[in-house]
């Protein structure tokens, strides 16, 4: 495998599938099975998942509400999509821990970063919740935190995409996928790979980001096998 020890970043949106709002079950299962077989093969998951399908702390201050209030809404969606997916990998026989930014005693851990070293090198799929703990921060930068933290070999992104385009590929037919590019090429080219915190994240602690399609089945393994899927930005 060429990666030991990675960090599965999921759209909330994702989850919904064909649905307009909320988790497709169909969806989760894809993801679950997809997920387990690159476990039964060895390799450490930690995985952070938004929450756009259920609440979007951003869109609800643009309507008037509390930005900080919006936020702490939008993690506790992170951590209703995070108890989901927990259930359909723990269904496929797979361990795993849900580790809470916010104290949930009730149903998940306190974040502690040796606990969750701890439990990737015990074969536990380790799922990270309420993003970062703190407003203003988005699931994208939780997710570059986490995989630094827990010293992940990359960040898979998962999206609705093939990779990285020189346009918005759902709008611009012309546009080409990047198979690769530097970090520094999408600041110059201004692609949207990840919001500016989160991309700076791993530019500076040089983690390479992976942005590809989760919908496709076996996409995941393909790439932790080491084959060229969606779009690598390193360097």
């Amino acid at each position: 495998m060429k990666y030991n020890r990675i960090l599965l970043k999921l759209s909330g949106e994702a989850l919904m599938g064909d649905k307009n709002f909320g988790i497709d079950n169909t969806r989760l299962s894809q993801y679950a099975q997809d997920i387990k077989s690159i476990v039964d093969k060895g390799v450490q998951v930690a995985i952070v998942i938004g929450g756009g399908n259920i609440f979007r702390g951003l869109q609800a201050a643009e309507g008037g509400m509390d930005r900080v209030q919006g936020d702490y809404m939008g993690m506790l969606a992170t951590v209703i999509n995070s108890m989901a997916l927990q259930s359909a990998l723990e269904q496929k026989g797979i361990n795993t821990r849900l580790q809470s930014a916010i104290k949930m005693e009730a149903i998940c851990e306190p974040f502690i970063r040796r606990r969750a070293v701890r439990h990737l090198e015990k074969g536990r799929v380790v799922i990270f919740g309420a993003g970062t703990g703190n407003p203003y921060f988005t699931t994208d930068t939780a997710a570059s935190l986490r995989a630094i933290e827990i010293e992940a070999n990359v960040i898979l992104k998962g999206t609705r995409v093939d990779g990285i385009y020189t346009a918005d590929a759902e709008k611009d037919t012309s546009a080409t996928r990047y198979s690769k590019i530097t970090f520094n090429e999408v600041f110059e080219k201004d692609l949207k790979v990840m919001d500016m915190t989160a991309f700076t994240l791993c530019h500076e602690n040089k983690l390479p980001i992976i942005v590809f399609d989760m919908n496709k089945k076996g996409n995941l393994m393909s790439l932790v096998q080491g084959d060229e899927v969606g779009t690598l930005v390193e360097g």
